[in-house]
This record gives structure tokens, C-alpha cells and sequence, in this order.
């Protein structure tokens, strides 16, 4: 297949592209400044991306974004967060939409933060939208698609958890204060995070560009969400360390900008199940939040 990516150089994007690229298809980068001879460049801000590239692929994965935890949660920063989903994904659906020959497949990046705080409500794809800055920002993200799918595009929305990898993401973060033996639950610990393996995470949007019955949003989450408490208890196990320094809930009291991350980031609580991949036939190779940190880690999995 010949495949364009939108936020290739990040995260899941790089991964996608080795895996794309390691098995024989062809991955056009779509990017903001000259890069390879076969790259799309595109400017969000401004409106403008050549759709001449794109003319005539097979599939776009679209993942470009800024970064949810790249700084405080100001005004402007809100505003970048927003804007560079709503209008980039517009701009590259409209694009799709206008092209004599578009590809067949649409999949749009979009988050479980979709659902809120939710508690312990149990949410699949059919869950209505929560509340909040993150929930509204998915909202529009995915609506942004509209102009694909009304052309007759497949559009798939990735409503991705957090990923687990050891160089990025929250884990790469937070691995460096448990090896010191200075992790903990935040707060209570009662929240659910809705977790998924960087393999696990590729291998599901590779099955979502072979599955033509997948379309609309797909939760890419681990079948077995975990509480804070207990992933913070395997974390611990799985680099050997103790976890008793629990992380105080005080983010009314942090610098401005600081505290809405912290609560969206630490005390949002998402029981996200994958009912779409399920019923799909998707086959997770990282089940347990213990075998997903064995896999991550390259460490022996606990024994049963």
C-alpha cells in the first residue's frame, strides 16, 4: 500500500512508519518543511498542504497534533492544542474530499479523552462524549472528518489510550522517579487509566487499514484497564522498586496552567474497553498491564 502520515516523526508515527515501511509499503511523510523528495508538505495554520501528493494513495493516517502535556495548560496553549486538531484535520479532509482520485481510508488520531471523568462507568465506542477541555477537543477533532466521509472516504477515528513505551509517552516520563524508588499513586488511586502497548497500539492501526468493516471511532486500549493504584503497584514490581510516596491531589494550589494538566493527566479516571477491535477479530498480544510493562521493559513477566 502507499500510505501518507501526518505526525510521522512522533511517537506512534515513527513506530508506524518502521513497521509500514519494514513489511514493503510505501510511507509518505506529510510535513511541515522539506523533507524527502516523496514528503507532502502541508501548514495547518496557514490552510495550505499539497493535495497533489496525495492524489491517487491508498490510505492517510493522520496523527499530527500538538503535544497535550508539551507545557502549562495556558490560554494560548489550549488554543494550540485545539487548533492544531480541528483545523488540521479539516484542512486535510477537505483536501481528501476535492481530489479526483482520494484514498480509500481516512484513519484521524483522536483520544479517550473523548469520554471525560467518568468514573467507574464502563465505556465503549457508544459511550457519549464527557466533559470537559480534552472531551471537547476530541469532539471537534473528530468532526473535523466530516468532508472525508461525506465524499465516500472510510474514516476511522483512533480514540488511543496511553501508550506504553519506555522512550516516550507518560511511562518514559515516569520510569526515571520509580527507578529511584520515588513513584506512587496519585492520589487515591482509585481512577482508571486506559492503557495500550506501543506494539499493541501499531499492530491495531495496521488492522484498522486492512479491515474495511472498521470505521467510525475504535477505542485502542488494552482489553484490562487498571486502576492508578494498580498500575502503579506493577510499575513498581516490574523495575523492582518500592511505591510509597503517593502524589498528593493539590493542583488547585499549582502555578497557573499547571493544575489542569496535573488533574487531566493524574485524577481522570476512563474505563475505556476496545469493543470495536473485539468484534473486529483483533487479536491484543499484551493483555495485562503486567505483560504490556514486561514488553515494554524487556523484562520477564511475573509468573502466574
Amino acid at each position: 500500500m502507499d500510505i501518507a502520515i501526518t505526525g510521522s516523526t512522533g511517537l506512534i508515527g515513527s513506530a508506524l512508519t518502521a513497521s509500514l515501511t519494514a513489511d514493503g509499503h510505501r510511507v509518505v511523510p506529510v510535513v511541515r518543511s522539506a523533507g524527502r523528495t516523496d514528503s507532502v508538505r502541508w501548514d495547518p495554520s496557514s490552510g495550505t498542504i499539497e493535495g497533489d501528493g496525495l492524489e491517487g494513495l491508498d490510505a492517510v493516517v493522520h496523527l499530527a497534533g500538538e503535544g497535550i502535556a508539551s507545557g502549562p495548560w495556558t490560554k494560548a496553549q489550549l488554543r494550540r492544542i485545539h487548533d492544531s486538531r480541528q483545523q488540521g484535520t479539516h484542512l486535510l479532509a477537505s483536501t481528501l474530499a476535492g481530489l479526483a482520485q482520494p484514498p480509500a481510508t481516512l484513519l484521524s488520531g483522536s483520544a479517550i479523552g473523548f469520554y471525560g471523568d467518568r468514573g467507574n462507568d464502563r465505556l465503549s465506542e457508544a459511550a457519549p462524549a464527557g466533559e470537559g477541555f480534552l472531551a471537547d477537543v476530541c469532539v471537534a477533532w473528530e468532526a473535523a472528518t466530516a468532508p472525508a466521509a461525506d465524499a465516500g472516504i472510510r474514516v476511522a477515528h483512533l480514540r488511543t489510550g496511553i501508550v506504553l513505551d519506555r522512550n516516550g509517552g507518560a511511562l518514559g516520563k515516569q520510569l526515571p522517579i520509580f527507578k529511584l524508588g520515588l513513584g506512587g499513586k496519585a492520589g487515591k488511586g482509585t481512577q482508571w487509566m486506559s492503557w495500550i502497548s506501543l506494539e499493541d497500539e501499531i499492530r491495531a492501526i495496521r488492522f484498522a487499514l486492512e479491515t474495511p468493516s472498521i470505521s467510525g471511532p475504535v477505542n485502542l486500549v488494552a482489553p484490562t484497564p487498571v486502576t492508578n493504584a494498580e498500575f502503579t503497584k506493577a510499575l513498581g514490581a516490574a523495575v523492582h522498586r518500592p511505591t510509597f510516596m503517593p502524589i498528593p491531589r493539590l493542583v488547585r494550589h499549582a502555578p497557573l496552567g499547571v493544575g489542569d494538566l496535573l488533574e487531566s493527566l493524574l485524577f481522570t479516571s476512563a474505563r475505556v474497553e476496545p469493543d470495536a477491535l473485539a468484534a473486529a477479530g483483533f487479536a491484543f498480544s499484551h493483555r495485562t498491564i503486567e505483560d504490556g510493562l514486561a514488553a515494554v521493559l524487556g523484562t520477564p513477566p511475573p509468573s502466574p
